[in-house]
């Protein structure tokens, strides 16, 4: 090799060297940031859960989802009902119930954590939902058979007919009834009967003015009676007396 091309072999390499220690790695374009799960989305795409939609919004249970699905590390799990479901009740029924009757039958269709299809086969019954609290009420069981979800609340069963969305840490399952917890629509226990009033005792009251006069116009009646008496005694001694002296100086 002549020194004309080792020359230009080693102003090839140093070019070479000095490109790669001096480039300036262009910045990645970062990926696009995912979307933040929204319940309402999901419900307002299935198309037949309007009236779920206003209970959610009305008694603020949706703004509750919300939050817990962004600092949750169990997830969340909704029954929705499907518009049909809620026309399946008596006429009136939401209306009977009061504000926080309505908040409570909401959150008895949410569960406090992820559950997918293969979970419910081995979760324990009865399972807890976002109603219970530590009370240990508005349970409900979980069953399955050959991939059919069956949810029990001891009032009705409600079989799951679709799944809506299932990937951590949210799951949506439709329902064609809404479940009815037996808190709120169980047999209620009679009322029980008042205590009763406590006899009113009698009192004893003396004579009145009228009856107590009675024996002081009895007395007066039997001392006028007496007086003729005394006076006919009187009379009598003297007339005595009188004879008597007569017949002595006889």
């Amino acid at each position: 090799m002549t020194s004309s091309s080792q020359s230009i072999s080693f102003l090839i390499l140093t070019t070479f060297l000095f490109l790669t220690t001096h480039a300036k790695t262009a910045p990645v374009a970062p990926g696009p940031t995912p979307e933040p799960l929204n319940l309402t989305a999901i419900l307002v795409k299935g198309s037949q859960y309007s009236t779920f939609l206003r209970l959610l919004k009305e008694t603020q249970v949706s703004t509750q989802i919300a939050s817990q699905l962004n600092s949750s590390f169990d997830g969340l799990t909704i029954f929705a009902p499907t518009d049909n479901a809620f026309n399946q009740l008596k006429a009136g029924t939401l209306n009977t119930l009061t504000s926080q009757e309505q908040v409570e039958l909401v959150l008895y269709h949410v569960l406090p954590r992820f559950y997918s299809l293969n979970t419910f086969q081995t979760a324990s019954n009865p399972i807890n939902t976002q109603a219970s609290g530590s009370d240990g009420v508005y349970k409900m069981n979980v069953t399955t058979s050959s991939n059919q979800l069956n949810v029990s609340t001891g009032i009705n069963d409600a079989p799951v007919s679709s799944v809506l969305y299932s990937d951590f840490p949210l799951a949506v399952y439709s329902v064609d009834d809404v479940l009815k917890p037996e808190e709120l629509f169980g047999v209620k226990p009679p009322a029980a009967a008042p205590a009763p009033l406590p006899a009113k005792k009698k009192s004893k009251k003396g004579p009145t003015s009228a009856t107590a006069a009675v024996p002081s116009s009895s007395a007066d009646a039997e001392s006028s009676d007496a007086s003729p008496r005394m006076r006919n005694a009187g009379w009598s001694f003297v007339f005595g007396v009188g004879i008597g002296a007569l017949s002595y100086l006889m």
